[in-house]
């Protein structure tokens, strides 16, 4: 039986086993300990014939989980450590892991879901939004690239809806992001207590039907044309013209949005969904993301844009180089290199089909 830890508490109530993030004061941010804790439920559970669902939640009010604990990587960046590397190549098992669970996997994605918090959830088997959801993978705001499998699933959302996404880092609500392909049901939050009482006794599917609603209406579906005729473009800056050159205001908004981020990490970005497009299964595509996560650890970008955002909170980055035109194919090639310490190897160790 899984004993969980402070952070991460675990139960098991009637037919299922319920994980619960458990650092609200951080939005449930996921620390190393805490991946290992959920695959060690997931080892056990997995195996356990009593436990028929999995569960996925957050503690507090605020959200499922804000993603990975981006502070203690500033500061492995900073000393130029190995645990953000050792961090990585657990999250990305524990993703990978939760995407084949042979058992439902039940994640609650109530208020703010991000980078992390998506990993740990919209790989799951049953997705479950709310209208306080609030789903996004922000990197490149903080000189980082969409990791934890997340230009897998943007990389398959209809249209170029993932590449505006994963640029601009933008959040999405209920519709979108079933849209999006991020979820799969929406449950009003004031029935989250019922439905977990109903996933205790019931089976998943059935148990979310019973509290399932339609949800209000989003925007990215109006803002289809747009998107799909800028992003389609071959090139960051390409993109960014075509978007001031709609006379769509929303359109601009993106491409100023666009131009607040890290250079380099835009165009690592769209490098890397578009590589992990081609790729078949989500296993090779973090093995993909996981070099260009170690080679993001290495630039100037990341730690001055979780300085900027997270540290000093001053919102005023100082990217290195600062323009789209000035970051070469040079600079982008090396996110594809292998890391000093290995590739991760996920791909390779699947079974033969």
């Amino acid at each position: 039986m899984p004993t969980g830890t402070p952070d991460v508490l675990l139960r098991t109530e009637g037919r299922a086993g319920f994980i619960t993030l458990n650092r609200p004061r951080a939005i449930n941010a996921l620390t190393h300990a805490m991946v290992l804790a959920v695959d060690h439920a997931l080892t056990a559970w997995e195996h356990d014939p009593a436990v028929t669902t999995v569960v996925i939640e957050g503690a507090g009010e605020r959200g499922l989980c804000a993603g990975g604990d981006i502070r203690a990587i500033h500061d492995d960046a900073r000393a130029g450590g190995s645990a953000s590397e050792a961090f990585w190549r657990d999250e990305y098992r524990l993703n990978a892991r939760i995407a084949r669970c042979p058992k439902p996997y039940v994640a609650l994605m109530d208020g703010i879901v991000m980078g992390g918090g998506v990993g740990v959830s919209a790989h799951g088997s049953v997705r479950v939004v709310t209208e306080r959801s609030r789903v996004a993978m922000p990197e490149t705001g903080i000189g980082f690239v969409p990791d934890v499998g997340g230009t897998y699933l943007l990389g398959r959302a209809p249209g170029e809806l993932g590449t505006h996404l994963a640029l601009t880092g933008g959040h999405v609500g209920a519709a979108d992001a079933l849209l999006a392909g991020l979820a799969d049901h929406v449950v009003p939050s004031a029935a989250l207590p019922a439905l977990v009482r109903d996933l205790t006794r019931l089976p998943a599917d059935d148990a979310v039907a019973r509290h399932a609603v339609a949800p209000a209406p989003g925007v990215l579906a109006e803002q289809r044309e747009w998107i799909d005729a800028c992003y389609r473009a071959e090139t960051v800056e390409a993109i960014v013209e075509r978007l001031f050159d709609t006379g769509v205001p929303a359109a601009k908004e993106a491409a100023t949005a666009l131009l607040a981020k890290s250079p380099t990490a835009l165009k690592a970005t769209l490098a890397t969904l578009r590589r992990s497009r081609a790729l078949t299964t989500l296993e090779e595509v973090l093995d993909l993301e996981f070099r260009v996560s170690c080679a993001a650890l290495t630039t100037p970008d990341l730690v001055e844009g979780i300085r900027a955002q997270v540290v000093d909170k001053d919102r005023d980055p100082h990217w290195t180089p600062p323009t789209l035109p000035e970051v070469t194919d040079e600079d982008v090639a090396r996110f594809f290199t292998p890391p000093p310490g290995g590739d991760l190897g996920l791909a390779s160790a699947l079974p033969p089909a």
